[in-house]
């Protein structure tokens, strides 16, 4: 029992009961070679056999049915990461790879890996105490992987989309309220750091977007600063980097209170310059937020500071990202349209900053309603007395 397309192999079934699919491609030397793709059923040699084919039609070998998953990720850190991905992501997608996936799933046959497998693996890590939120990662990481594999024509499916992920609770946010925020800002008056602070609540950027900010970003005249870059430490150096995405590369309109605190921090930092004398390190990219000395800012000793100036104002311990949150909070509670609150933060997708700021929506639709006893009022109100 066989089958035979035009130029596309042929698929019988053999006498042990397995499916077997024969077709002409090239090896991993470069050789013409007629490879035999075996499968329990029709349709998963068929899967394999057109891998294949799209495979040779891209100009890629046919990987060995023993290359390992183990083997395969090295290859995509190195060749679909690293040179696509900011360091510090790079860092983190290896440091997953070398102390999970490796370790647990490397010496499978990468062809043959199955999602019953990752699952197992998934199960077993849940199992050793981790963090929903870290098995997930895992996963996460493992999927982009595999997913670059079903481009090269490497698997048939990808193993760990088909994989169920872990459960992970819901972080609630809790940023500052409008009057803990005023609160907030009577603490950080007259502080050094005033106005890196008062970037994050009133504009939103990341910490990172915030320590990557050079003078040139800012502009004065349109109140409006640009985020070109982020500052990352990597292997214990500060680094610029590329901002997280594409929508984080974005211009944010900055409030009067934002950008007279710029000001104010400009001359201080020209003050710092002239204190400091020959201890000054003069940064070519003219950084907005820096030492005393000029040196780029560390992002852990900016939110030591920011806690300790909480703890003054005896407000609840924050995270820095917190102040982001309390930004989007406060401007979606004033009535400020979510599309513009996305741009504002960067956000990929807006239902990302609507399911993130879900506990203000209650309070936009009793604002809702009220304008709209406003707009209809006189006409209730007729009806009411008819």
């Amino acid at each position: 029992m066989s089958r035979r397309g035009a130029n596309e192999g042929t698929i019988r079934l053999r006498p042990d009961g397995r499916w077997e699919a024969r077709v002409l491609v090239t090896g991993s030397d470069g050789r013409r070679i007629r490879r035999s793709l075996l499968a329990r059923t029709r349709t998963e040699v068929r899967d394999k056999l057109q891998a294949a084919l799209r495979g040779e039609a891209s100009g890629l070998p046919l990987p060995a049915e023993r290359m390992t998953v183990g083997t395969f990720l090295d290859q995509w850190l190195r060749e679909s990461v690293r040179p696509t991905v900011r360091p510090r992501t790079y860092v983190s997608y290896a440091g997953i790879v070398r102390v999970h996936l490796a370790p647990g799933l490397g010496h499978l046959p990468l062809a043959r890996l199955t999602p019953q497998q990752v699952q197992a693996f998934l199960n077993a890590k849940s199992s050793e105490k981790l963090a929903p939120r870290t098995v997930a990662y895992i996963r996460a990481v493992l999927r982009q992987a595999l997913g670059q594999a079903e481009r090269w024509g490497l698997v048939t499916r990808n193993a760990a989309r088909l994989a169920e992920p872990p459960r992970v609770p819901r972080r609630e946010v809790s940023p500052l309220s409008p009057v803990e925020a005023r609160r907030f800002l009577e603490a950080i008056r007259g502080d050094r750091l005033e106005a890196l602070y008062l970037v994050a609540l009133g504009a939103g950027l990341r910490q990172g977007e915030i320590l990557g900010l050079a003078w040139t970003d800012i502009d004065v005249e349109r109140a409006t600063l640009t985020i070109r870059h982020a500052l990352q430490r990597v292997n214990s150096v500060l680094i610029l980097v590329e901002p997280k995405s594409a929508t984080s590369r974005r211009v944010v309109a900055l409030p009067l209170i934002v950008l007279v605190a710029l000001r104010v921090h400009g001359t201080r930092q020209r003050e710092d310059r002239l204190l400091a004398g020959s201890r000054w390190h003069d940064d070519p990219r003219g950084l907005v937020f820096t030492t005393t000395i000029g040196t780029p800012m560390d992002g852990i000793a900016v939110t030591r500071r920011f806690q300790v100036l909480l703890a003054g104002a005896g407000l609840p311990r924050q995270r820095f990202h917190d102040l982001r949150h309390a930004c989007a909070s406060l401007l979606l509670a004033q009535g400020v349209a979510p599309r513009v609150v996305m741009e504002t933060l960067g956000h990929s997708q807006i239902s990302l900053t609507l399911n993130t700021y879900s506990h203000v929506i209650p309070a936009l639709g009793r604002e809702a309603a009220n304008r709209m006893d406003e707009m209809l009022g006189p006409h209730t109100t007729d009806v009411a007395a008819g």
